[in-house]
């Protein structure tokens, strides 16, 4: 671990300098690159270096320790050093940590009706609530990009963005089956239905991240409907594409202008193509080993949401909260803390096995 530290160390002496540097900023990209890097760097090699001034502290109050006079000082120097280097050492593995190059990307959220019909299509729509109003918590911008509705006021899909600052990092863990149990709004007898509803959770790819071959495409235009089927729009501005070499579709009519329609269309597309990409190669890595959070695979059961108890549970990590009205509207953090905590606490676990 040292040695990788000096060498970040000496890594961002570098970058000082090349930053220095008066003809840098002739190359625009190339200067907001290395200005990440020193980002990213300055606060592991800060703590590095904090660690070497409590090594040095430490060693200055083992030499003072003989000095009858000095004795005292030298061992409130002493414990004051060595409680330093263990915080600082707990730091430098955390920052070390492998980082998730998507923690700071926008999202795509998907959200679907799945087994439970209109209960499942107005679940969904609470789901869609939910985290709107978590993001307005947070300060994050959303918009939605493609929703089919139900006549109930449900939705059997809906795709919308999220922006704002390391949106992936807190909800990646909440693509999964979504579990919910009540009475139905439908249900005349008063017994409480169980319904799931899916939600993947897709970071926001760049062109640069992932190209698309126009080649590759098909592009269908239709005349954009609402609820029911009654036609909410007399022109064809709706947009489906088509990957062909995946067969996977998106499709969106929320805009009434058909370029704007085909700019979401494509934005998603290449978020999910993107997303299906990370997945194989995460798969390639991790082998035969799964995060203790769960793999992220929309089809594992994640979270339960009973209403007749008030309750969340999330299965992956085991937490159970009574608060289920809060947490609809919008209280996520404790058990979006638990998940990110517990998934540090498994790269740390991996971390030392290696």
């Amino acid at each position: 671990m040292f040695e990788k530290l000096k060498m970040l160390s000496a890594r961002l002496d570098e970058l000082e300098m090349r930053l220095s540097a008066p003809d840098l900023y002739d190359d625009p990209a190339r200067a907001a690159r290395l200005l990440r890097e020193r980002n990213e760097l300055e606060p592991i090699v800060e703590a590095y270096r904090a660690y070497e001034r409590a090594q040095q502290q430490l060693a200055d109050a083992t030499e003072m320790l003989s000095d009858p006079d000095m004795k005292e000082l030298a061992q409130e120097e002493l414990q004051q050093a060595k409680s330093d280097i263990a915080r600082l050492e707990g730091e430098l593995k955390l920052l070390l940590l492998p980082k998730d190059p998507n923690d700071e990307k926008n999202i795509y959220v998907e959200i679907r009706g799945g087994a439970g019909g209109e209960e499942s299509a107005l679940f969904a729509a609470d789901l869609y609530r939910m985290y709107t109003m978590y993001a307005d918590r947070r300060g994050w911008q959303t918009e939605v990009m493609s929703r089919s509705e139900t006549e109930l006021g449900g939705y059997k899909g809906i795709v919308f963005r999220v922006a704002g600052d390391r949106v992936y990092s807190r909800l990646k863990f909440e693509s999964g089956v979504h579990r919910v149990q009540r009475v139905p709004e439908t249900e005349s007898q008063g017994r409480v239905h169980t319904s799931t509803t899916t939600v993947a959770v897709l970071p926001e790819a760049e062109e640069l991240d992932f190209y698309i071959d126009p080649k590759d495409l098909r592009i269908d235009t239709f005349r954009a409907s609402g609820a029911g089927g009654q036609h909410i729009n007399k022109t064809s501005s709706a947009i489906r594409v088509t990957h062909i070499p995946t067969n996977t579709v998106v499709e969106c009519q929320d805009e009434r202008s058909q370029h704007k329609n085909k700019e979401k269309a494509l934005s998603v597309l290449r978020s999910r193509l993107y997303e299906a990409e990370v997945e194989k190669q995460r798969a390639a890595i991790a082998a035969d080993r799964k995060s203790q959070v769960g793999t992220g695979d929309r089809s594992e059961r994640i979270r339960t949401y009973n209403f007749p108890e008030n309750r969340v549970s999330d299965h992956r990590i085991k937490l159970t909260i009574y608060k289920l009205d809060q947490f609809l509207n919008g209280d996520m953090d404790e058990i979006l803390d638990a998940l990110i905590a517990a998934d540090t606490a498994e790269k740390l676990r991996q971390q030392s096995e290696a």
